[in-house]
């Protein structure tokens, strides 16, 4: 019973005209017209939004299908992304206005009178420098020193060596030598006798053996 109400009343509620009061006011300037045929094409272009949606989902998962396939890793495409945003950066108007306007700023400055003054005074001090007194003592100076201090290692390694070859040939340091080869002599002799004992025993084979025999 209460559902047979229900549907009666969702019957004459269906049944029951719109008008454009109930939807609200057409916007200020716009006809009823105007307004209908607005509507239309919005909804049209929401639904070809849809669409396109859709599409760019189903283009979006087959390029991901062929960038796996071919072994892309995320990696490429982002340095793909990074090269192709700094060349449209690169293209960009913003970017070449910028550059000129740079370009024609060095111009203007590298052409004013004061930079080519400053350039001039900045030449004017590094030759008087150069030609400078001080300036050529300092380097008269400075290769003085480097000469004394090359002459300086190559003598101590003269000294060095000269000293080596008067110690080879002193009478302690040969004495020294003498005693290292005996040694080293004694202990030879001395590992070759005892490797003979340890193969061939003396008297192993001489004596017979005895008889145990009982009275």
């Amino acid at each position: 019973m209460e559902s047979a109400s229900q549907g009666l009343l969702a019957d004459a509620m269906t049944d029951v005209p719109v008008d454009n009061a109930a939807r609200g006011a057409a916007p200020e300037g716009l006809t009823l017209a105007e307004e209908e045929e607005l509507r239309a094409e919005l909804a049209k272009v929401e639904e070809e939004i849809g669409t396109l949606r859709q599409v760019l989902a189903a283009k979006e998962r087959h390029c991901g299908e062929l960038k796996r396939k071919l072994g892309l890793t995320p990696l490429d495409g982002l340095k793909q992304n990074l090269s192709k945003s700094w060349h449209d950066v690169q293209v960009s108007n913003a970017y070449v206005k910028t550059s000129e306007k740079l370009g024609e700023w060095n111009d203007k400055v590298t052409q004013s009178d004061l930079y080519l003054s400053a350039s001039s005074t900045l030449e004017d001090w590094n030759e008087k420098l150069t030609q400078s007194e001080a300036y050529k003592k300092t380097q008269e100076t400075l290769s003085q020193a480097g000469q004394k201090t090359s002459a300086a290692l190559s003598n101590v390694g003269s000294v060095i060596s000269r000293k080596l070859g008067d110690m080879r040939n002193s009478a302690t340091f040969k004495s020294f030598e003498d005693r290292v080869g005996t040694i080293k002599s004694r202990v030879v002799g001395s590992r070759e006798n005892s490797t003979d004992g340890l193969h061939s025993p003396s008297g192993a084979g001489d004596k017979p053996p005895h008889d145990n025999a009982p009275f």
